[in-house]
């Protein structure tokens, strides 16, 4: 009897254990990871140190490229902010949506030959988000930052986000300044003088504290770095210091650009004699077409910005560890477009005075060719970065193409939840490429620009990538370039001429995928003035 009495005991002990330990189990699985998807703007694929920058200092964004996986090869969908925002909030490319510009867009002038393509002035109410996804199962999710997809009843709280800082502002930059009072609503506690990327971190920090044990989306789109071109202070004084210690640069400021879409097109070597005529020394659209394009990363300013950036990912990274949810946190670090290293000519009669140049163009691109508003890489190709911890692998590059449709499906192949057959995406998971595999079973990533382009004077147009080729069509006169960017990083040897096979290939593959997408062109302008 005594034994049985034991027998009992140890069975309703053992028994008691092994639902603790069940218990335990099913907690840990059923605790999602969060998800914090840290989107810059206006960062160049060259502005970090990892990605071979030597003026900018990026420390926190070199470590953290050394946890998880860069991404060599990685696009926006197109090179500017509106578009590629909301193909990384749906899947879809711009031309899907018919958001293929920044919103608003620029006003059509005479010397256009064709009219700029209607365009979508916010992201469709229908289109349901990744945050609305996630929301549904159960995420906390936060915006903090540039929306710039619309305002209500098309803004972030319509799409899935349970906050929004700062409110109602729905513009592309900030209201005019970097430093407090910013003039946004949410923002009106911050001290006189703070700096609005270190602001929005705070906001972060707090967003994180007050999740922590729950799993959440924190969509931190900062405003850096984009224009207004200020850096923090103290940070402009350390790079104004660093300058002067800085050997002399070889070679020009600046070149030039032109448009290749033009009856009689400049080559490089008449290019490179231009650049040095008095007709063209000052800043501005300048004659044929052509414009500037900064050759070095000297802008003391920026560089302010950029480390200011650095340092808010580095706040948030340590926030996570600190708070013991670091190993149960997907990170995404990338940008919307290309850097700035042509300036702004919104206005095509705009002259940048000389003590306004480092308010007017942002950075150098170099290796890659063009600048944001410009379907070469300089333009599209950006820097990316994801750590999934326990399993992503650490400290390794990938040189596979990847474009911004791409996040949609592989968040949610991350997290272990469905992706939507019903809603069409035009991306593609990339959670195995972030596990160490080395191919991608797609054929081909596409943009579509039928729009003129504040940023430099060449034809609308778009252009296809497919393996190590990229093909741009323009649409004033139909010209296409091909470059083999393996052997041609810098897109300097067309290769449309000499191997015709190829470029009629990829032009029928563009054509194509143009009509499955019901890609909006452009129309004649009937008032054009040659």
């Amino acid at each position: 009897m005594r034994l049985g009495f034991i027998l009992k005991g140890l069975t309703i002990c053992i028994s008691a254990i092994s639902l603790q330990c069940f218990t335990n189990i099913e907690t840990q699985d059923d605790k999602r990871p969060n998800v914090v998807f840290f989107l810059v703007d206006d960062m160049g694929w060259s502005d970090l140190g990892c990605y071979g920058s030597s003026f900018y200092e990026t420390p926190n964004i070199d470590k953290f490229a050394k946890e998880g996986v860069k991404f060599t090869n990685a696009y926006a969908a197109c090179h500017v902010c509106s578009p590629t925002r909301a193909s990384i909030l749906t899947g879809k490319y711009p031309a899907t949506l018919d958001l293929t510009d920044w919103i608003r867009g620029r006003r059509d002038f005479d010397f256009q030959m064709l009219l700029n393509a209607d365009h979508k002035l916010d992201l469709p109410p229908e289109e349901k988000t990744i945050a609305e996804t996630l929301k549904e199962e159960g995420y906390s999710t936060a915006i903090l930052g540039k929306w710039h997809l619309g305002g209500a009843p098309s803004g972030p709280l319509q799409h899935g986000f349970d906050v929004s800082l700062p409110r109602n502002w729905y513009r592309g930059a900030p209201n005019r300044t970097y430093y407090a009072p910013f003039g946004l609503d949410g923002l009106e506690d911050a001290e006189e003088g703070a700096y609005l990327t270190d602001k929005l971190t705070d906001e972060a920090l707090k967003y994180i504290d007050q999740n922590k044990d729950n799993p959440f989306f924190l969509y931190f789109a900062h405003f850096a770095v984009h224009d207004p071109i200020q850096g923090r202070t103290d940070l402009v004084e350390k790079y104004a210091e660093n300058l002067k210690k800085t050997n002399p640069r070889n070679g020009p400021q600046y070149i030039l650009e032109g448009n290749p879409d033009d009856e009689s097109p400049l080559t490089r070597q008449d290019l490179n004699k231009l650049v040095d005529e008095p007709a063209f020394s000052d800043h501005k659209v300048l004659p044929n077409r052509t414009i500037k394009i900064k050759q070095y990363q000297d802008n003391v300013e920026f560089a302010g910005m950029v480390e200011s950036v650095d340092e808010s990912l580095g706040r948030v990274l340590a926030k996570l560890k600190d708070l013991g949810i670091d190993d149960n946190t997907i990170v995404i670090f990338f940008s919307d477009n290309g850097g700035m290293a042509a300036a702004n000519w919104y206005n095509p009669q705009r002259v940048v005075p000389e003590d306004r140049i480092d308010r007017a163009y942002a950075t150098s691109n170099l290796p890659l060719r063009g600048a944001k508003g410009w379907l070469y890489e300089g333009g599209v190709r950006v820097p990316l970065i994801i750590k999934w911890p326990g399993q992503g692998k650490k400290g390794t590059e990938c040189d596979v193409p990847v474009i911004s449709t791409d996040f949609f499906p592989t968040i949610l192949d991350m997290l272990g939840l469905p992706i939507p057959t019903e809603n069409h995406l035009d991306g593609v998971s990339i959670a195995n490429l972030v596990k160490g595999e080395k191919k991608l079973d797609r054929e081909a990533i596409y943009w579509h620009f039928p729009h003129y382009s504040n940023h430099g004077m060449q034809s609308p147009g778009g252009a296809i990538r497919s393996g190590d080729y990229k093909l741009l069509e323009y649409f004033e006169n139909g010209t296409v370039q091909l470059f083999n960017l393996k052997n041609d990083i810098g897109e300097h040897n067309d290769l449309a001429a000499s191997h015709p096979e190829k470029a009629n290939e990829l032009k029928a593959m563009l054509h194509k995928w143009r009509e499955d997408v019901g890609a909006n062109m452009m129309p004649p302008n009937p008032d054009y003035k040659k």
